[in-house]
């Protein structure tokens, strides 16, 4: 009699056998980077972002130096259906000047839905780069398509999978998960790899001030492939912690040391400041932090654009703090099932659920088969698999040199605890409250799109009832490295991603092999995610191909994986 496969013994089979892991060689399409960095009186290009029915944000940044010696200055902006501008549809003027840092932020009103827009800018007789921009459908709406992205860090490369994205048309909007630039200076965290790229963080030491924020934004938006994907498409941003400091929460971060680096009340305000100037998005009139909101698609879905690092969030756990209190069994029992689930352990905020509970409403109302929430953190359930057998003293100090706390989380993973505890694995009793409120309020059809790991997930979330809340599509990163990649723990990244996999039953696909972005189109009755890929960040000739597929559907109820493609041997079992 044969034995059923089970995803353990799917494992084992596949290393005993010597299986390839991949699925055959991918279709590969070749292309260069050749976007032409903008020049002249808009050197930053354009944008838009923040999409409604009938209205949408446009951005610039004037660049001459003359100008700079003006207290204000005024800038034209022009609207019009096609791009060669014969057929307008707007104009007017807006100001700025240095309480700005020179950038222009307009929002449009009185557009039509769906429909295609083409924007520029004009000082005198100097225009800035075209834009092409959309609004969002009404009405019956049978189809939307998104590009998600997520952690672009300058230095680490070339944003080759912003210029992938760049040339289609067909993208209703880009939806950015955070971590959109980087803090850290030049010595800090991919300072080794820009400096043999020639890709190296302006200013070069950390950001801190607003004129920090606003140099380094300067930077990013200076990128050519950047540029080239603000101004084919609008943007849906939400930060993570790095547009403020590397794991940042309601009143701090990791990255941030007040003895040296002054009062992180100030160092918030000034990156916020910073990120409403140079971002297509509009302004919270709450509070800075309270950046969450939604965006209705006709009669189809609702994106649900949430915060989790400012509003609310309760300093996470660290690795180098608990691994010390835990001595016994009990003190992991204790940690695991009291700490951990302390239901003061906030991670939205009242305010925030409040509005998430309306939005779902009116999406159900509607008659909406779909919830779409873009996401910062992992919130499927991940629980660390044993690392102590598989990697050596010297894999250890290897990675103690890339992460300090890479020995404590070796011994962490021994105890059957969460990965990540900076994740929704570390505020599980908010994860459940943010459950039950989708429940409550019409939340069926739910997809969670994630950023913040660098890797590519696809997850089943599970209530801790065991009942099903919906699914979770993680995006690997436009340039930033993945803990998950093959040649991470000397050699054994794969493994631990396979090993992942199969230890936790709701991680159905776990990959960090690559950079790229989710192609993600969402039918009435199903949705399909497409793992897009480039084949490398290091050069502006690229390969792109796609990593894997997933098709989802909801069945009048909540949304579940229907089926995968392009899964290798181990992974298509795992699955």
């Amino acid at each position: 009699m044969t034995q059923p496969i089970t995803r353990r013994a799917a494992l084992t089979a596949g290393l005993a056998a010597g299986a390839a892991s991949c699925a055959g060689a991918p279709k590969m399409t070749p292309y260069v980077a050749t976007a032409e960095r903008a020049g002249g009186a808009f050197a930053h290009g354009v944008a838009s972002g923040d999409p409604g029915p009938t209205g949408v944000v446009i951005w610039t940044r004037v660049s001459p130096q003359g100008a700079m010696n003006e207290a204000r200055i005024s800038v034209v902006w022009e609207t019009a259906a096609d791009a060669a501008f014969t057929d307008m549809r707007g104009k007017g003027e807006a100001e700025t000047g240095a309480a700005r840092d020179w950038t222009v932020k307009v929002e449009l009103s009185d557009l039509q839905p769906g429909e295609t827009y083409y924007y520029r800018f004009r000082i005198g007789d100097a225009y800035s780069p075209v834009g092409r921009t959309r609004t969002l459908p009404a009405g019956a709406v049978d189809r939307a398509r998104f590009a998600v992205v997520s952690c672009s860090n300058y230095p680490f490369g070339y944003f080759n999978v912003y210029d992938l994205i760049a040339r289609d048309d067909s993208f209703n909007a880009v939806l950015h998960l955070g971590d959109y630039f980087y803090e850290y200076g030049r010595e800090g965290y991919g300072g080794e790899t820009g400096a043999a790229l020639g890709r190296e963080h302006e200013p070069a030491h950390e950001t801190l001030t607003l004129a920090d924020y606003r140099r380094r934004h300067a930077q990013y938006k200076a990128d050519p492939n950047a540029q080239a994907m603000h101004a084919a498409h609008p943007m849906i941003p939400v930060w993570d912690d790095h547009e403020t400091s590397n794991n940042s929460w309601k009143d701090g971060a990791e990255n941030h040391d007040p003895e040296t680096e002054g009062d992180w009340n100030a160092r918030r305000r000034a990156a916020l400041q910073a990120y409403y100037e140079w971002m297509p998005v509009r302004e919270p009139t709450a509070s800075p932090e309270a950046f969450f909101r939604s965006f209705s698609f006709g009669d189809l879905l609702t994106v649900a654009a949430i915060e989790t690092r400012l509003t609310a969030r309760t300093r996470q756990f660290e690795y180098t703090e608990v691994v010390p209190t835990l001595k016994t069994e009990e003190d992991v029992a204790r940690f695991r099932d009291e700490i951990l689930w302390d239901p003061s352990r906030e991670m939205l905020g009242e305010a925030q659920r409040a509005f998430l509970a309306q939005a779902f409403r009116d999406s159900a109302a509607a008659g909406q088969p779909w919830r779409l929430v873009a996401n910062q953190i992992i919130m499927g359930k991940v629980i660390a698999p044993d690392l102590s057998e598989h990697v050596t003293e010297e894999d250890i100090v290897s990675l103690e040199a890339q992460w300090n706390q890479a020995r404590a989380f070796v011994e962490f993973s021994k105890l059957g605890l969460p990965t990540n505890l900076d994740s929704w694995d570390g505020y599980p009793a908010a994860r459940e409250r943010f459950y039950d409120l989708a429940k409550e309020n019409g939340g069926d059809g739910m997809i969670v799109v994630t950023g913040d790991t660098h890797t590519w997930w696809a997850n089943d979330l599970v209530a801790k009832d065991g009942a099903a809340a919906g699914v979770e599509l993680g995006v690997s990163s436009v340039t930033s490295p993945s803990p998950y990649r093959p040649e991470f723990l000397g050699g054994k990244g794969a493994d631990y991603a396979l090993l992942t996999n199969r230890e936790n039953k709701d991680v159905r696909y776990l990959s960090g092999a690559s950079h790229g972005f989710i192609d993600l189109t969402i039918e009435r009755d199903a949705a399909r995610a497409i793992f897009r890929a480039v084949d490398t960040i290091e050069s502006r000739n690229y390969n792109a191909y796609d990593e894997a597929a997933f098709d989802i559907d909801r069945k009048d109820g909540p949304a579940r994986f229907a089926d995968a493609d392009g899964l290798g041997f181990k992974e298509g079992f795992l699955f």
